[in-house]
């Protein structure tokens, strides 16, 4: 018989209370029973980033993190980045506008990582984006418009946009 472990949490800002099994990984909590598929799984070695999401304001990969450690804690996906009415976040619009993707797999996990860059630092260096997009992988764009866009957000962050 399984034993499920009660947890508690906060995701996008919306508090959260499930059971789950304690090998559950954070990723799959997100993408199962949460819905939150924004968060790719793309390598099960937590090598490409793709399921980066933000724990307590840093850009953690949920595939290496157990839902129940992120108990009491706040979760960010890109779901939560913007609400459904409103506009896209300023790490998303540098995106768009820098074509900071093509097939867009790893970008969710590219903004969330961007996304982190910024809260602890808002205005970085290139190569302080480049070091933390490093944990990220992409093998469409090349990564010269991903850290443009990065410099395109911070900037955009640092004039107020938000």
């Amino acid at each position: 018989m399984q034993t499920l472990t009660p947890l508690s949490l906060t995701v996008n800002g919306r508090p959260v209370t499930t059971s789950v099994d304690p090998s559950t990984l954070l990723v799959e909590l997100l993408r199962g029973p949460l819905g939150l598929t924004g968060t790719h799984v793309g390598c099960d070695t937590s090598q490409c980033g793709a399921c980066t999401v933000l724990l307590d304001g840093r850009a953690v990969k949920s595939c290496t993190v157990l839902a129940v450690q992120a108990a009491g804690c706040e979760v960010g996906t890109v779901e939560g980045l913007a609400a459904p009415d409103a506009p896209l976040h300023p790490v998303q619009e540098a995106f768009v506008a820098c074509h900071g993707l093509q097939c867009g797999f790893c970008t969710p996990g590219m903004i969330m990582s961007a996304c982190g860059l910024l809260a602890q630092n808002p205005n970085p260096t290139e190569a302080q984006i480049v070091d933390a997009l490093e944990g990220n992988l992409c093998r469409c764009t090349g990564y010269v418009n991903i850290v443009a866009a990065v410099k395109q957000a911070a900037g955009a962050m640092a004039g107020g946009a938000r």
